[in-house]
């Protein structure tokens, strides 16, 4: 039992890992205090990555960590007050929560 639960721990952690790779969601380059939660332009979970593909596929990967079970029913592009391109996520969660999440996307807006 010991085995089995040391596996599922270690592939969690890979996991994990992986979904959480060239995205930064609890550290600012601007405000280290700053909780990256996505809740607001403030807030914005910062993709890391540089290219449109991987960029998108980044911010749904953070998604589906933070609110496995989530429907997306709209989408927005923002520029904030900072000048920096935002994608907008409307979701509802899977207990029926709407929510609007916010990533800063300038790594790789525009980038092909």
């Amino acid at each position: 039992m010991k085995k089995v639960f040391s596996i599922l721990l270690v592939s969690l952690l890979f996991c994990a890992t992986v979904f959480s790779k060239n995205i930064i969601s609890d550290t600012s380059r601007h405000d280290s205090l700053i909780v990256r939660d996505g809740s607001s332009f403030k807030k914005a979970v910062i993709i890391l990555d540089t290219t449109e593909s991987s960029g998108v596929t980044a911010e749904y990967n953070w998604l589906a960590l933070h609110y496995p079970g989530y429907s997306s029913n709209e989408q927005a592009l923002a520029i904030g007050d900072d000048k920096h391109p935002y994608d907008i996520l409307h979701i509802i969660t899977k207990e029926g929560e709407e929510k609007k999440i916010y990533f800063d996307i300038s790594n790789y807006f525009g980038k092909w």
